[in-house]
């Protein structure tokens, strides 16, 4: 199968559920075939979690595009991305948040440097840095959204205290190497916080996950 049959083939039949179409057509465009080792590039079109090398993987599409859509993303939002891997999900947030630069946050250096070297030629208005994502990047602080793609026992208080008035969080929520439920959080103009479950998936620490 060629590189443009399997991408529509991904966009047409796994990505169908997907109710933002800004979601999209920034996946329609962004080649994830870059964010991958060069010797898996022949399945980077598939609905599947790949490995990136350093215990990491790369999400598969649909459960990218669900987490994304989810936080209902556009253009000026203010986006921290935590636990960046491959870029891939940067990038996609710099297409819809354009031309706002995104910031990323990566625990691992092998992976911040590979990020930065894909994102410079791919998604430039992402600044990816060093450091433990659950902690967020305060001094950058408030952000819009904030796209988490590491399993989390708890909810990090750093990064719910991080959010904007208006602002959405997602992330994986539950015991490491188990199902975890993927939950939406929303900060109130009272400073309160909305929670909404949106179903069961399966993370592990610092890495990607893959729907369950």
């Amino acid at each position: 199968m060629d590189r443009e049959h399997a991408r529509r083939l991904l966009l047409d039949e796994h990505l169908h559920d997907c109710d933002d179409p800004a979601v999209i057509a920034a996946m329609s465009e962004v080649p994830r075939d870059a964010f991958v080792p060069s010797e898996l590039r022949g399945h980077a079109w598939d609905d599947s979690a790949l490995a990136i090398g350093h215990g990491q993987t790369i999400s598969q599409p649909s459960l990218v595009a669900r987490m994304l859509a989810a936080l209902r993303l556009r253009p000026g939002d203010h986006v921290l991305d935590v636990g960046c891997g491959s870029g891939y999900a940067a990038a996609l947030i710099a297409r819809l948040v354009a031309p706002e630069p995104v910031e990323a946050i990566e625990r691992q250096q092998a992976l911040v440097e590979l990020a930065q070297e894909r994102l410079a030629r791919l998604a430039p208005s992402v600044d990816v840095v060093l450091g433990d994502g659950l902690l967020g990047l305060a001094a950058l602080a408030p952000y819009d959204a904030i796209h988490v793609a590491a399993a989390c026992e708890q909810l990090p208080r750093a990064l719910i205290d991080q959010l904007a008035p208006g602002g959405r969080l997602i992330l994986p929520l539950g015991p490491h190497h188990e199902v975890q439920r993927l939950i939406l959080l929303r900060r109130r103009r009272d400073g309160g916080l909305d929670r909404e479950d949106l179903g069961g998936v399966v993370f592990v620490p610092g890495l990607a996950g893959v729907a369950g």
